[in-house]
């Protein structure tokens, strides 16, 4: 009979240091709770989690990519703007359908069309890994969109160049100021995301009913500008010269026209700057899902330093983990709040939140109803 093969102590030492190393930055393996193996084993045998996010094929693939080879779970993505896919979980959740676990998304949509609903889970008692729990890996702790502080969870946290043009049409030195927009010039190729509906242009928009007034938007809608819901073509249209600028558009949508060397380029901010936001970095989980452990599953895994990695590559927004390098976004116009301001102050310029949609942000909407029809 052959003994068994005997390795020297040090040699022994080398292969547990070894396999330590190789999963030193898995979340499911590095620091997990005894449970946790529990609830991966438990959503294998739910099979998948259904989750709605941003319209962005770079997001689609690197979650693909990234989470079900990792855990074994199907990952079933919903790929839509924000406010179909919130009035469709809302409408399915009243019919007594629970299809959708997990919902990614703007902040205005959410509120209105999924808290107000009351069709959300509360986010926290879904947070296991001690990496996702402590407050400390998350610039400014953890953060909440909702009065109630846990229903609407914003992972996110950034300010960024909210105006972008055409290098071939426009000079940056043209518009230093919100008013230069009212320059006849610009009449008719101004493209805007319609602020009659929940996103970023409505976000713009009651920036700008914020910092200059009513009167301000009255005059801007008096410049033509062509509105659109489809944040690709008006940036195609930018792109093909057919608008000098445009306001409200998301930066993540100029991602793949940047990488092409294309004409586009992001504006300096105007003198009476910008609002900060978690663009589309807001987590809410959907009342009895019908996967709650794999939905368990994937909200660790979207909020470790992993996943948060991933979403901030794809979209081109920044994180508020402090162990995900946000510096290289700048490149693109997005400066990350943990890098140049306190909480306190993002916390003042947001426009974002429960409070500040119905104070500042339905007004704001109520003038886009009224000057654009």
């Amino acid at each position: 009979m052959t003994e068994p093969r005997k390795f020297p102590a040090g040699v022994l030492l080398a292969i547990f240091a070894a396999i330590i190393l190789a999963h030193a930055g898995d979340p499911a393996l590095a620091a997990a709770p005894a449970d946790w193996q529990k609830t991966v084993d438990a959503a294998k045998k739910e099979g998948k989690v259904v989750v709605s996010i941003p319209a962005s094929a770079e997001l689609r693939q690197g979650m693909e990519e990234r989470f079900q080879p990792k855990f074994g779970i199907q990952l079933e993505l919903m790929v839509a703007r924000g406010s179909p896919s919130v009035r469709k979980i809302a409408d399915e959740h009243k019919a007594g359908i629970r299809y959708v676990d997990v919902h990614i998304g703007g902040t205005s949509s959410a509120v209105q069309g999924l808290l107000n609903e009351n069709v959300l889970d509360p986010v926290e008692p879904y947070f296991i890994l001690p990496e996702v729990k402590d407050a400390k890996n998350w610039w400014g702790g953890h953060m909440w969109i909702d009065k109630a502080g846990k229903y609407i969870y914003g992972f996110q946290a950034y300010t960024f160049a909210n105006v972008w043009y055409n290098p071939n049409l426009l000079k940056p030195e043209e518009v230093r100021s919100y008013d230069d927009l009212l320059n006849p010039k610009w009449k008719g190729k101004i493209g805007f995301l319609d602020p009659r509906t929940p996103g970023a242009g409505d976000a713009t928009w009651s920036y700008l009913l914020m910092v200059k007034g009513e009167d301000y938007l009255k005059k801007m809608a008096a410049q033509d500008l062509v509105l659109g819901n489809d944040q690709r073509q008006l940036a195609e249209a930018l792109v093909k010269g057919k608008i000098a600028l445009t306001l409200g558009l998301t930066e993540y949508t100029f991602q793949p026209f940047i990488k092409a060397g294309l004409p586009v380029k992001p504006l300096p901010t105007p003198r009476e700057g910008s609002y900060t936001t978690g663009g589309s970095g807001n987590l809410v989980v959907i009342k009895e899902p019908s996967h709650p452990n794999a939905t368990r599953v994937f909200v660790n895994w979207l909020l470790s330093r992993d996943g948060q990695e991933m979403f901030t590559k794809s979209l081109g927004q920044a994180t508020r983990r402090l162990d995900v390098d946000t510096k290289w976004l700048g490149e693109s116009g997005v400066l990350a709040a943990k890098d140049i301001m306190t909480p306190e102050r993002f916390l003042a310029m947001e426009n974002q939140s429960e409070d500040r949609i119905y104070k500042v942000r339905d007004p704001a909407s109520k003038i886009a109803h009224q000057l654009f029809k």
